[in-house]
């Protein structure tokens, strides 16, 4: 088993900080160095409520890959970040990790290519929890004989976009089942603009933002007498991590760019 050397971007973030306690525990990655907003020329180590890792922390992304030997970039910043960051490290011969979410599909389209161009695997994944995973793949085979559908996503009152990059997965996991139609009364009308949510190929997609939640999803099916829910909750970030050491090791083994997590399960 070779050890895989580590970039995290973001680190003093929840889920960056998160990674960092999750690398220190792993006896397959190791941490190369940080890239922050702040504290050039620091160490993890001396930064508060950060793990006890000697690494470097650049605030220059291109300095950092091009002075520390690394093999995977783990990015868990923002979409703007995340784009620059991911395009940077295959520059460098490194391979992203990426968990931000709000790429545009022209982004995608230019980061495969980058990928397939340098022959460097890539990961980008709209959540990392393999049970939320599993809930976006049911919630694809349950389209097939429940079409009507609503997917209310809760996130923390920190989350800058919305809905969330999992439900618009979901949903475009959906589409692939569903025939588009529109979903309630023919004349519905809203008296607040925006009461129904955000419509997708006809299906509604709700966003909660609160102070007290980390991150969850239910997708609610409707038919005749009955209704179907498929739910997942993440109470920690901590939940998150199982999938990031899974792309972690994964990626190494890929020459192209995939695009959610369930293409790295059994």
């Amino acid at each position: 088993m070779s050890e895989i050397k580590c970039i995290v971007a973001g680190p003093r973030g929840k889920m960056g900080s998160e990674a960092l306690r999750m690398i220190e525990k792993d006896e397959q990655l190791s941490l190369s160095a940080c890239i922050d907003r702040k504290f050039d020329g620091e160490n993890v180590k001396d930064l508060d409520g950060l793990p006890n890792l000697n690494a470097p922390v650049f605030t220059d992304a291109e300095l950092c890959l091009q002075e520390v030997e690394a093999d995977v970039l783990i990015d868990l910043t923002t979409p703007e970040f995340g784009y620059k960051h991911t395009k940077l490290a295959l520059k460098y011969n490194v391979r992203p990790v990426v968990g931000t979410t709000g790429f545009t599909e022209e982004q995608l389209g230019e980061l495969r290519s980058l990928s397939e161009e340098k022959q460097l695997g890539t990961v980008i994944a709209p959540n990392f929890a393999v049970g939320a995973v599993l809930m976006m793949q049911f919630s694809k085979w349950a389209a097939k004989h429940f079409p009507d559908v609503e997917i209310i996503e809760k996130h923390h009152d920190q989350k800058l976009d919305a809905p969330s990059g999992t439900a618009v997965k979901t949903a475009q996991l959906i589409q692939e089942e569903r025939k588009a139609h529109k979903q309630g009364h023919e004349y519905e009308e809203e008296t607040i603009e925006g009461a129904r949510g955000a419509d997708y190929d006809g299906m509604r997609i709700h966003s909660l933002r609160l102070p007290g939640l980390v991150a969850h999803q239910e997708v609610v099916f409707g038919s005749l007498g009955e209704t179907l829910t498929i739910k997942h909750d993440s109470h920690h970030r901590e939940s998150f991590m199982s999938g990031v050491k899974l792309a972690a090791t994964q990626v190494m083994e890929l020459d192209t760019l995939v695009y959610g997590l369930e293409h790295l399960l059994d």
